[in-house]
């Protein structure tokens, strides 16, 4: 068993209100639609996750919708329509950032 994973019967997170949790969300999905100069490749350079991420979560929560539908929903656009006006080119150093961000990600879940 891994000592380092969440305990979800004592992290105060699980604690607060569904209401108050999905508030938080669509807050932080609205934010995320205003800052598209904030690009999904330094996102997960950064934070190690994305828009593209938020998308399979909800799926995984229970969205019944497909991919294209979730991430439309996260992109507040189909996703065709946000690559043509949203999203520029990868660098090489973005794309070295979001793997040295993945790898992290694959060992803190260890």
């Amino acid at each position: 068993m891994d000592t380092n994973a969440p305990d979800h019967q004592t992290d105060p997170l699980d604690q607060i209100d569904d209401a108050v949790a999905a508030a938080a969300f669509r807050r932080l999905v609205r934010h995320l639609r205003h800052r598209h100069d904030a690009q999904n490749i330094e996102l997960m350079g950064l934070a190690g996750f994305c828009r593209n991420c938020l998308a399979d979560w909800i799926r995984d929560a229970g969205y019944e919708g497909d991919k294209a539908a979730a991430r439309e929903l996260i992109h507040g656009m189909p996703m065709e329509e946000w690559k043509a006006t949203r999203q520029k080119p990868a660098t090489d150093a973005q794309v070295a950032a979001m793997e040295a961000s993945l790898a992290r990600n694959r060992a803190d879940l260890r």
